[in-house]
């Protein structure tokens, strides 16, 4: 069946849901609240440290990056405990594995942030 929402309508749609989708992460989502202050911190830090646009954008950039991950990682959780209480492999492999998507950026940040922070003794 086709949708009627086309154009502007869809648009105006997608980004609704959007904005429900980070009010309800903020809301029931501590680790996503963690992260928020990361980027509210971060963000003047990296305008203060960034010598040029592009260590900015990389800056900033990697701690979105950890937002988008958590983001993926709560609707992954959210599928999986909608379908039971019941423990199943697969089930604690998809949510391990979101996890393991957000420890990732994390990492990402991490060399980011220090490659342009100590990049004076790297090279």
């Amino acid at each position: 069946m086709a949708s009627d929402n086309t154009g502007f309508k869809r648009a105006f749609l997608a980004a609704r849901y959007s904005w429900q989708g980070l009010k309800d992460s903020f809301k029931y989502e501590s680790a996503f609240r963690q992260e928020l202050i990361l980027l509210v911190i971060g963000t003047p830090l990296a305008i203060w440290i960034a010598e040029n646009a592009i260590e900015l954008i990389l800056m900033i950039g990697s701690i979105l990056l950890v937002l988008a991950f958590e983001l993926v990682n709560t609707a992954v959780e959210n599928v999986v405990d909608r379908f039971g209480e019941e423990w199943h492999t697969l089930c604690g492999r998809a949510k391990d594995a979101g996890s393991a998507a957000v420890l990732v950026a994390l990492l990402i940040v991490g060399l980011t942030w220090g490659t342009i922070l100590f990049k004076d003794f790297l090279y």
